[in-house]
């Protein structure tokens, strides 16, 4: 029903705004403290202002015949409006603060105070890249402390701090190959990359101007070594190799792919996206890689989507250290500045506009120091450990893809599933009414209806006990084949009931019209 205004009155139809045993929708399409929240451009009157301001007297025009004929077509919104709509919306939000962020291959852990206090502390908290470099003095020593950590944790003589992330990291090892190889004369185009590598490793190739040549893997979700030495040739520049893979799994070979891949001419390139499994125990530089990103914003600290930038550096081997990025920082006896002219020609140019990602820096370096190196290998001890309580705890009523012991994820395909009518993202849309973010679905793509479940090590036996519960729960509802039409209409409590997610793909609604347009168009 609408008011004279054109404005709906009774709930949302997009809404589940289902009442108790009664049966009785909430009249407002709220749900106690949860509030139905329209888009902030459907709020509010036309024309409205949240601030009243006076005509300006007798001012000359200066917009050249340009001033706006219509409405600007800004909600006219008070101040407490505003704030009242994005804290609602915040409060739709799940996050690590809440509870247990399973995102397989993304380490989405607790990212302490402490951190986040450094990280706004005065005189760097607010530095400005344009400074003086006689005024950043400490700034520049805590990156280039940063960075002897990185070079110590990985055993490698040289890394490069500016990327911005783990994909910009990729490209980064990336150009640092192939500056090296142009510096030989060497014209290699083909990039070998396994079929459980992370999908950007292949995009990073192909944007470098490389064609990419998938390995397969064995059935123990391993690089088949022997499809490896098959492909191997002198027009191979490099592999791209996760190490623990997107399986979760150790690659127990990496030596004999590491010297098969030199023994060609080329170069070994690591994703360290899950160096988080192996951070203070094994040392990427003693595998034999040539180089390797690190995601700060993973293994130590500020987890991806806790509302900032990522940082993604490169540690490099003696084979490339000297192809590293400008700008990088030297300390010498005139104090620490950084070097933006490459002498010697070697090194690719800058990725980017500044140096890095300042408060990632911050919040990492005080993540190393809070824990001491004996801390990060209890970091990955532990990371381990939770992700084979799961598996374990979960082995008889779900499918491990391969057996155990994994490292710092549980993988199960769906073969628990089958005959079920459940599908896997039946399973995962169940899990949000339970309170939890679904782990990620259908990745790695060597797994049929793949469920990556990443613990992490900050959870607590008492967390991951209930998220156990909750796995082998649903695991048991769906097989006991009375409630496959639960698992499709799932999830149920939550403010948006599930939606076409191919069409929301295909057909995204990216800007939003008025209602009268929405009607014309209709027409």
């Amino acid at each position: 029903m609408l008011n004279k205004q054109g404005r709906q009155t009774t709930p949302n139809a997009g809404a589940d705004n289902s009442g108790p045993a009664g049966g009785y929708a909430t009249i407002g399409g709220h749900k106690g403290l949860e509030h139905e929240e329209p888009l902030i451009f459907e709020q509010g009157e036309p024309g409205r202002c949240g601030v009243d301001l006076p005509a300006p007297a007798n001012v000359a025009e200066r917009l050249g015949g340009l001033r706006r004929k219509g409405a600007i077509g800004l909600p006219g919104l008070s101040e407490p409006q505003v704030i009242r709509h994005f804290v609602r919306l915040s409060r739709k939000n799940y996050a690590i603060d809440m509870g247990v962020f399973p995102l397989g291959s993304c380490t989405m852990k607790h990212n302490p105070r402490l951190n986040e206090k450094l990280a706004r502390l005065k005189g760097l908290g607010d530095l400005h890249p344009m400074q003086p470099e006689s005024t950043v003095q400490g700034a520049l020593a805590l990156i280039d402390e940063l960075a002897g950590w990185l070079k110590t944790l990985t055993g490698m003589p040289a890394v490069a701090m500016s990327p911005a992330a783990g994909a910009h990291g990729e490209l980064c090892g990336l150009m640092s190959i192939r500056a090296a190889l142009i510096a030989r004369g060497d014209a290699r185009k083909r990039i070998l990359a396994p079929e459980s590598a992370h999908g950007t490793n292949p995009a990073t190739a192909a944007m470098c101007g490389y064609t990419v040549d998938p390995i397969p893997a064995t059935a123990d979700g391993r690089v088949d070594l022997e499809a490896l030495r098959a492909k191997l040739g002198p027009d191979v520049a490099a592999i791209m190799l996760t190490n623990p893979n997107t399986c979760g799994l150790f690659e127990r070979d990496i030596r004999s792919v590491a010297d098969m891949i030199h023994s060609i001419g080329g170069f070994f390139y690591c994703d360290g996206a899950n160096f988080n499994a192996i951070v203070g125990k094994v040392r990427p530089g003693d595998l034999g890689i040539d180089a390797m990103h690190i995601n700060l914003h993973k293994t130590f600290s500020t987890p991806h989507g806790g509302g900032g930038p990522g940082s993604g550096p490169v540690v490099l081997s003696d084979a490339l250290k000297d192809f590293v990025p400008l700008p990088y920082v030297i300390h010498d006896a005139n104090g620490y500045r950084l070097v933006e002219q490459d002498e010697s020609g070697k090194s690719f140019g800058r990725m980017k506009g500044f140096h890095g990602q300042m408060g990632m820096f911050i919040r990492a370096l005080a993540y190393m120091l809070s824990h001491g190196g004996d801390g990060l290998k209890r970091v990955a001890e532990d990371a381990v450990l939770a992700a084979n309580y799961v598996m374990a705890s979960c082995d008889d009523v779900m499918s491990p893809a391969f057996a155990g012991p994994c490292m710092h994820e549980a993988l199960f395909d769906d073969s628990f599933l089958k005959d079920t009518g459940v599908s896997t993202l039946d399973y995962a849309k169940a899990l949000i009414d339970e309170g939890y973010h679904p782990m990620t679905v259908y990745f790695p793509l060597v797994v049929h209806g793949a469920l990556l479940v990443e613990p992490t090590e900050s959870e607590s036996k008492d967390a991951l006990d209930h998220f156990i519960m909750v796995l082998r729960g649903l695991a048991e509802r769906a097989q006991s084949k009375q409630a496959a039409d639960y698992f499709h209409g799932a999830p149920y409590l939550v403010p948006r009931r599930r939606l076409d997610e191919t069409q929301a793909a295909r057909k995204p609604v990216l800007r939003w019209k008025p209602a009268q347009d929405n009607k014309a168009a209709a027409e």
